[in-house]
């Protein structure tokens, strides 16, 4: 399952780049090929450069949302006993070393 949406990820990464090299950076696109602003008569080509920018932001959803669920199919991707705070809660605490080989605070060595 995790291979299935990985690889419609790609696809619609593929189709992203698709989409967004066929839009002119000045706004043009495919709408200019087609005889600019004043040619409607041919499958809507007025309304081209919304369809390229609804699918652009589909594809960009799309995206966002398989990518967040590979991470919840994915589970956890850490081995077993890797957790730093697992580990540190398993060691025991230093122990204090007690006795006369400590030295009052006021003294010196020497």
């Amino acid at each position: 399952m995790l291979t299935f949406i990985t690889g419609l990820i790609l696809f619609c990464c593929v189709l992203l780049v698709l989409v967004i090299l066929a839009q002119n950076a000045k706004g043009g696109g495919l709408t200019s090929q087609f005889g600019g602003s004043g040619a409607t008569h041919l499958i809507g080509v007025k309304k081209t450069g919304d369809l390229l920018e609804r699918l652009t932001w589909g594809f960009a959803i799309a995206i966002m949302v398989l990518s967040l669920s590979t991470s919840f199919l994915g589970g956890s991707t850490t081995p077993e006993g890797s957790n730093i705070l697992e580990k540190a809660s398993e060691q025991a605490a230093p122990s204090q070393p007690q006795g006369d080989n400590l030295l009052p605070q006021g003294d010196s060595a020497r």
